[in-house]
C-alpha cells in the first residue's frame, strides 16, 4: 500500500515511513492512495471472529508492503492483551435501538488506547535494526497525552514531548500523563488553548531547521496509523448487527475529526453505514461545516467535554482531499487560505459530498446533562460527557427506526467525575488498577505558548540526528 499527501507535492511513501512521518512534508495528512474495498461476503465471514483477528482482516491491506499478517496479529495480540475486557470494545445496550460501544477499556481509559497500544509497538518495530531515535512532539486535549504516553514510555529510542493546554484538561487527565516519571516523557503545560497547542506541533513538523535536527514524528491523528487502528472497531460493532445484510449508525463526540474519519473510512472500505452522527459541543466548527458549509475558527469555550473543546479540526482536512476529487494543489491552495483568515467555505462538491454520509449536531450543556441522567435511569449506564454528547446527537437524529445507531463511548466517566456527579449524583471511581493516581508524583514543566519557548525545551532534552 502506498500512501499520498493531501496537498499533493509531497513523496508517496509506504506504510512503515507514514507512521514514522507522521506530518507529510508538504504539511499535508498522508491518506492511502486508494481505498481498499471489502466484498459482502468478506465482511459477512468476520462475524464471531475476535477483536485481534478482526484487526488483522481490516488492517492487513493498510499495512501490505511493510508488515506480514502474522507480525500484524503478533502486534494487535500484545497491544490488546492489556485491555480489560476480552471482547476489548463491547457493545452495551441502551434501549431497543440506542447502544453503546465501549472504547475505554484500555491502560488509560480512554478510546485512544486502541489505536495508541498498537502505534507504540509499531514504533518499536519500525525502528528495530535502525540508528533511528524518534522524537515525538504532540498536542492532547486530554486523552490523546496519557494514551501516547502509556504506549512509548520507557522504549529505546524513542523521545516525547506532550503539549497540554495547562487548566483545560481535567485533574485525571493530567495526572495520567504527569504521574509517568520515564526518563524518556517530557510534559508541557501551556499558558494556551488546545489549538494553540496543535498549531506549535504543526508549526515544528513544517520548520526545516528543527525537523532537520530531529527525526519528528507523531501520535496525534495526523498519524495515519492512528486512524487505521480506529477502523477496526466499525467493523466488529457493525457486523455484530449482522452486517453486511443489516445497516448501522454510529454516533460519534469529535472535535479533531479522527474518530468519525475513520468511521468514513470504513464506508469507503465497503461496510454499511447508514449515517455518521458527527456530536460537538458549543465549539461547533464541524457542526457549522457539514450542515452550513462554514469552517471558520472562533474562540475556544472551555466545557466540561474538555477533549472537544477544539476550534481547528485537524483531520477535517482528510475528508475534504477525499470529496475535492484528490486534488492536492486546490485542497492546498483552499488549506492555505484558511490557515491565513481562519475562514473558508466548503466547495459545492465537498457539501455535497459530506451530506450523503455525515448528519451533525451542536449539543449544549444542558443537553448533555440531560442525556447522562437519561442513560443512568434507563440502563442504569453512567456516561462521561464526551460520550453524553454523542448520545445527545444519536437521540435527535432522523433516521428509519429499524437502523441502530452505536454511540461511540470514549472515555470512562471516573475521568471526568465532577461533571458526572453534577448531573446523576453519582461520583464514579476509578478502576482499581488507576486507584492510587492521585498518591502519585507529578513532573511537568509550564511553558508559554510560543515556538522559540516550545523547540528551545525540546532541543535541551532531546536527541538528535546522529
Amino acid at each position: 500500500m502506498r500512501y499520498q499527501s493531501t496537498r499533493g507535492t509531497a513523496p508517496e511513501l509506504d506504510f512503515r515511513e507514514v507512521t514514522l512521518a507522521g506530518l507529510a512534508s508538504d504539511g499535508g495528512l498522508y491518506i492511502p492512495v486508494e481505498w481498499p474495498r471489502f466484498t459482502a461476503d468478506q465482511i459477512a465471514d468476520m462475524a464471531g471472529l475476535s477483536y485481534v483477528e478482526t484487526a488483522v482482516r481490516v488492517m492487513a491491506p493498510f499495512v501490505a508492503g511493510s508488515l506480514t499478517q502474522d507480525e500484524l496479529r503478533d502486534l494487535c495480540t500484545r497491544a490488546y492483551g492489556r485491555f480489560s475486557h476480552d471482547a476489548v470494545t463491547p457493545l452495551v445496550q441502551l434501549d431497543h435501538r440506542h447502544f453503546l460501544l465501549e472504547l475505554f477499556h484500555g491502560p488509560t481509559l480512554a478510546f485512544k488506547d486502541v489505536a495508541l497500544q498498537l502505534l507504540g509497538l509499531l514504533f518499536e518495530k519500525f525502528l528495530t535494526g535502525t540508528d533511528r531515535h524518534l522524537t515525538i512532539v504532540g498536542a492532547t486535549s486530554g486523552d490523546t497525552g496519557s494514551a501516547a504516553i502509556d504506549a512509548v514510555a520507557g522504549r529505546a529510542g524513542i523521545d516525547i514531548f506532550m503539549l497540554h493546554p495547562k487548566g483545560r484538561v481535567s485533574d485525571v487527565q493530567r495526572r495520567q500523563m504527569t504521574t509517568v516519571l520515564a526518563p524518556n516523557v517530557h510534559n508541557i503545560a501551556i499558558e494556551g488553548s488546545f489549538d494553540d497547542a496543535q498549531a506549535l506541533v504543526k508549526a515544528m513538523f513544517n520548520d526545516p531547521d528543527f525537523s532537520g535536527r530531529f527525526h519528528v514524528t507523531a501520535v496525534n491523528s495526523i498519524n495515519w496509523a492512528r486512524l487505521m487502528a480506529q477502523v477496526v472497531y466499525y467493523f466488529y460493532a457493525a457486523v455484530s448487527f449482522g452486517a453486511p445484510a443489516r445497516e448501522v449508525a454510529f454516533s460519534v463526540p469529535t472535535g479533531n475529526f479522527g474518530d468519525v474519519f475513520a468511521g468514513y473510512v470504513a464506508a469507503k472500505m465497503g461496510l454499511p453505514v447508514a449515517k455518521l452522527i458527527v456530536a460537538t459541543n458549543v465549539n461547533d466548527i464541524l457542526h457549522r461545516a457539514l450542515s452550513s458549509g462554514d469552517y471558520s475558527a472562533g474562540t475556544v469555550t472551555p466545557t466540561a467535554a474538555p477533549s472537544m473543546d477544539i476550534q481547528v479540526s485537524s483531520n477535517f482536512e482528510r475528508l475534504l482531499f477525499d470529496l475535492a476529487g484528490r486534488d492536492g494543489p486546490a485542497l492546498a491552495a483552499q488549506m492555505a487560505g484558511f490557515e491565513s483568515t481562519k475562514a473558508m467555505r466548503l466547495t459545492n462538491a465537498q457539501q455535497q459530498g459530506a451530506a450523503s454520509l455525515f448528519a451533525s449536531d451542536r449539543i449544549e450543556a444542558d443537553d448533555m446533562s440531560r442525556a447522562m441522567a437519561w442513560a443512568h435511569a434507563r440502563a442504569d449506564e453512567i456516561l462521561d460527557p464526551h460520550t453524553a454528547i454523542g448520545l445527545a446527537a444519536a437521540q435527535r437524529v432522523a433516521l428509519p427506526p429499524h437502523v441502530p445507531i452505536v454511540t461511540l463511548a470514549t472515555a470512562h466517566p471516573a475521568k471526568f467525575d465532577d461533571a458526572v456527579e453534577r448531573a446523576t449524583g453519582i461520583r464514579p471511581t476509578l478502576p482499581a488498577r488507576v486507584g492510587d493516581l492521585f498518591d502519585r508524583e507529578e513532573r511537568y514543566d509550564v511553558l508559554p505558548a510560543t515556538f522559540e519557548a516550545i523547540t528551545g525545551y525540546v532541543a535541551e532534552r532531546g536527541t538528535p540526528k546522529s
